[in-house]
């Protein structure tokens, strides 16, 4: 039965306020930027390091990266039922605390397997349970704003992106790698933990409130509107129905929007983890890899706004479909720019890409198959994405070993963007029929 708050109970909780929906996507985006350290724009920037001082080869590096990335995406679906289950406020400081202890490990690098072990914590629980973590919380607190409540959140991420690979180049330059993990150990439990603890709540219902920063009794009366606004709006989908993690699989959606994750996920890692040997093979230092990185996050801020305005009004799969266009005009400009300048505009075009990716994919889950089990869905949608990104670097790693250049590996790569360009536009928003529980 549906729990009534009274308008008393409401007065006596100092949360229960139209703008404390808004107080949790800053701790979303905070989650997402806290994820960084365990994100291949971060790690990319160690691993020139670990090759020169342990003389172990690319390939080598790669393969332990790809396993350790491989095994952790296995596991995130069990991640996603523990956040379901136990729910973000507790969940968010345990998995912040086993990343800090995670980046200590990294800290006291010596061997090959240290190094595996080390890069499948920060995998599981920094790319992996941290974004999962962000992406799942914001839709819990919204419905008709979504598009740009994730939008907001995603600019923690921008910012991670943009900060975290500049500062810990900086550091390492300076005090070396051990220092750099250990400085992010230190924030994560100063910061992201006591954050996670005292300011999250689970969903606005716990409150007395409803989504979209409404209280309890106006979200009833907006819920008996929503249907009528719903048929008219293009990006908006109907959610009375929470789907359960064995009717989503049911569907054809489902299964193409996991191939539609693993798809950039095993493109993006794959370029950023040899990011500095690319843009080296050019010419140009691992400051200037840094800068890219950073370009990309400086483009994604203004434009995340913009992508969450597109999925509040357009079909988010026809969006994903036009996206995997710009993946692939990325990789040719990556390829075949020579010049700093070009390089710069692949940065920009590059970002482009990356913020529609990232608001359209937090949108398109919860608008297909509810709020209650989000963490279950898309605890597998995540392990399609971490997967795609185990599956990226080495491949890479083995071309450059093999022919000296990247050429040939990003030239075979530019066959997934075009495979997902069609799996997206084949990916309506499902229908549930009650009676069998198959999709219309």
């Amino acid at each position: 039965m549906k729990r009534t708050y009274t308008d008393n109970e409401r007065t006596k909780n100092p949360l229960a306020f139209s703008g404390y929906s808004w107080v949790i996507v800053g701790i979303s985006a905070l989650i997402l930027f806290f994820s960084g350290p365990g994100q291949t724009y971060n790690v990319s920037v160690f691993i020139n390091s670990y090759i020169e001082s342990e003389g172990w080869s690319r390939s080598a590096v790669s393969g332990f990266y790809s396993m350790a990335t491989l095994i952790a995406g296995l596991l995130m679906p069990l991640s996603g039922r523990w956040i379901d289950g136990k729910g973000h406020r507790l969940m968010t400081p345990v998995i912040a605390t086993l990343l800090a202890a995670a980046c200590i490990w990294m800290s006291f690098m010596k061997s090959p397997w240290m190094l595996m072990v080390g890069f499948f914590m920060i995998r599981f629980l920094g790319q992996g349970s941290m974004s999962l973590l962000s992406s799942t919380l914001t839709p819990q607190w919204f419905v008709r704003k979504r598009g740009i409540a994730l939008s907001l959140t995603a600019l923690g991420g921008v910012a991670g992106s943009a900060m975290i690979p500049v500062i810990s180049n900086r550091l390492i330059t300076n005090y070396g790698p051990a220092f750099a993990w250990r400085f992010w150990a230190l924030l994560l439990l100063g910061i992201m933990v006591p954050a996670g603890w005292l300011l999250i709540r689970n969903r606005p219902e716990e409150i007395g409130m409803g989504p979209d920063g409404m209280m309890a009794y106006e979200n009833e009366q907006q819920l008996s509107q929503m249907p009528h606004q719903q048929e008219n709006l293009p990006g908006r989908v109907h959610e009375a129905h929470d789907w359960t993690p064995g009717e989503a699989m049911k569907t054809r959606a489902f299964w193409m929007m996991l191939f539609c994750m693993l798809i950039p996920s095993m493109i993006n890692t794959g370029i950023t983890f040899h990011m500095v040997s690319i843009i080296g093979e050019k010419g140009f230092d691992s400051s200037f890899a840094a800068l890219i990185l950073s370009i990309y996050a400086m483009v994604q801020l203004p434009v995340t706004f913009l992508a969450g305005w597109l999925c509040d009004h357009y079909r988010v799969h026809r969006l994903k479909a036009f996206n995997f266009g710009l993946l692939a005009v990325s990789m040719l400009m990556v390829l075949y720019s020579p010049s700093r300048l070009l390089l710069i505009v692949y940065a920009l075009v590059h970002g482009i890409y990356s913020a529609i990716d990232s608001v359209s994919t937090g949108v398109w889950w919860p608008n297909y198959f509810g709020r209650r089990y989000l963490g279950s869905i898309r605890g597998m949608g995540m392990t399609a994405m971490v997967i795609g990104s185990a599956l990226g670097p080495l491949p890479f790693g083995i071309a450059f070993d093999t022919f000296g250049n990247y050429q040939f590996i990003i030239l075979v790569m530019l066959i997934f963007p075009l495979a997902g360009f069609l799996a997206a536009l084949i990916s309506p928003p499902p229908v549930l029929n009650h009676i069998s529980g198959q999709e219309e």
